[in-house]
């Protein structure tokens, strides 16, 4: 059956006329909740898109999987996951990597998503974990950020914790398919965590952040509930109230008395 996911060419197509989300998922049930929602793109792990589950979960999803490979690796290890992710049904590649590295994904036609503004793993070389583009100078970097992606071949940047005035210019001026984590609403599509947006955050929740429900609570809820179960069950064990009969198997009278005889000859 035809899949109706969307091209390289149509997100391209899409920019600046609507915007779509993405959201960054870690586990299958979040993959068919994401794909029934009708989000548009995912951020898998490795293992998602290697799962051969993913796609019938998420067959109209457009899928860039990224690697820890990604950062402080060489182009060879970069590139031969990229290859396997594209292999296993990814549509894109998540690569914040060097430009030579990017350059080498896209002569290979890898469609490659780069990032700019806060790279979190770069983050030393623009003050931590802050924004970046707040003064003239640092947004005139943000923008030779993106026009360094542009040029070395990438398709689409993520553009992290920038002001929603300069990301919404830079956005205006690239043909670049600009993905906002918290850089407003002048982009071409939103960015969030699902921990973030089901509250199941156990550390700091970015400014950006939106949570849409309380699994935290539930989650804390269940594992009480999981501690209780057990304990009633070593208690069980321990007093003897389990097993009872009905959890066992029985054998009848003549049977057992032969096999007891048999036993007292063996």
């Amino acid at each position: 059956m035809r899949s109706n996911r969307p091209t390289v060419a149509d997100l391209r197509a899409m920019k600046g006329k609507k915007q779509l989300a993405k959201i960054r998922v870690f586990t299958m049930e979040e993959v068919e909740a994401a794909a029934r929602a009708g989000v548009e793109i995912l951020s898998v792990t490795p293992e998602l898109i290697f799962n051969p589950a993913f796609r019938d979960a998420a067959p109209d999803v457009f899928a860039i999987p990224g690697s820890v490979n990604s950062f402080f690796a060489s182009r060879e290890d970069v590139m031969r996951d990229a290859f396997r992710f594209m292999r296993a049904g990814a549509d894109a590649v998540y690569c914040a990597a060097s430009l030579d590295t990017i350059r080498a994904l896209a002569d290979e036609h890898v469609p490659v998503c780069g990032h700019s503004g806060l790279i979190p793993h770069h983050s030393t070389w623009t003050g931590g974990f802050r924004a970046v583009g707040k003064t003239a100078d640092t947004a005139m970097f943000v923008w030779k950020q993106v026009k360094a992606l542009e040029d070395a071949g990438a398709f689409a940047a993520e553009i992290e914790v920038v002001p929603v005035e300069v990301a919404s210019a830079i956005s205006r001026r690239t043909s670049l398919f600009l993905i906002s984590m918290g850089a407003g609403g002048g982009c071409d599509a939103q960015y969030l965590f699902s921990e973030d947006i089901l509250g199941y955050n156990r550390g700091h929740y970015p400014r950006h952040s939106k949570v849409y429900r309380n699994f935290a609570a539930e989650y804390d809820r269940l594992q009480a509930e999981r501690v209780a179960a057990f304990g009633e069950y070593v208690a069980d064990v321990r007093s003897g109230a389990y097993p009872e009969p009905r959890h066992v198997v029985g054998i009848e009278p003549g049977e057992l008395a032969r096999f007891l005889d048999d036993l007292s000859k063996a």
